[in-house]
């Protein structure tokens, strides 16, 4: 960083900018993490970029440039990732909300029925699915569930932080329902499961491989072990009008739509694109 003494918003920027083009980081990593900070839209940039910046927060940019240069994920530094409009807590046990599935959830949502229903969120991670669901509806009952204690610790924090009445159970897929003494009939079932095989590693960007978590990334079977099993428990616990919708892979719409038909052979199954056309959501209906 140069040595001024002084600097603008404008020339901090820029340079944030060229320092991690070096490190063959996207150069919009450095805006994001300079707004992220100050709590800035484009609009409170241009109005202050000439303004002269103040040292504290000099210093905490170019730290945070440093540490991006490592490709270390931009949302683990600030500790939060934007998700439905919500601030989330995010940290090195949960997965990084995709605006891919802020997509399908905002597109299924709409659609519920107005009556009461029982959710489930399987895989929570950081709570997006299960905590916004609850916000958008109250009126349902939802419950999140994670193989991780410390992804739970995370998802609860958000539950509170964000005000929403989420119900978080430790286990493995559904299993703490289907192992419980309650009859549970549960009416819709949401689920972005770890998906992807050992052999797309390598087409993985720097950043996920090295930070996030591998046990919400991978599975086995080339991705569909996950799939295997929640299919199998979910027909215990979904009655005939009850839906299933799991996020998946872009190239396994096909292999997960035969999964969910074999256990559900007389409901329809459908695959659902994201905005960019791709398959993105099996949905059995």
């Amino acid at each position: 960083m140069t040595n001024k003494e002084s600097i603008t918003y404008r020339e901090l920027l820029n340079w944030g900018a060229s320092f991690l083009k070096q490190y063959n980081v996207e150069e919009a990593v450095a805006r994001w993490l300079l707004f992220e900070r100050l709590g800035w839209t484009l609009t409170d940039f241009v109005r202050q970029s000439e303004q002269v910046v103040e040292a504290g927060v000099r210093q905490q940019f170019e730290q945070d440039i440093k540490q991006a240069a490592t490709h270390y994920p931009p949302q683990y530094i600030v500790g939060h990732e934007w998700f439905m409009d919500c601030a989330f807590k995010v940290t090195e046990a949960t997965l990084i909300p995709r605006p891919e599935t802020e997509a399908w959830f905002s597109q299924y949502v709409e659609q519920l029925s107005d009556r009461s229903l029982t959710v489930v969120d399987v895989g929570t991670g950081s709570g997006v699915l299960a905590i916004c669901h609850k916000l958008a509806r109250p009126q349902d009952t939802v419950w999140a569930v994670d193989i991780s204690e410390a992804a739970l610790a995370v998802a609860r924090e958000n539950a509170t932080n964000l005000g929403a009445e989420v119900q978080f159970l430790c286990g493995d897929l559904l299993k703490p329902f289907i192992e419980s003494n309650e009859d549970w009939e549960v009416d819709l079932i949401v689920s972005n499961p770890p998906y992807i095989g050992a052999e797309e590693w390598a087409d993985m960007d720097q950043s996920v491989r090295e930070f996030e978590p591998k046990q919400a990334l991978f599975a086995a079977d080339n991705g569909l072990a996950l799939y295997r099993q929640l299919a199998k428990q979910a027909v215990q616990l979904l009655p005939e009008s009850g839906q299933l919708i799991v996020e998946i892979g872009f190239r396994q719409g096909e292999a997960v739509q035969e999964i969910m038909q074999a256990s559900f052979p007389h409901r329809i199954v459908n695959i659902e694109q994201d905005i960019n056309g791709l398959d993105r959501v099996v949905h059995v209906k």
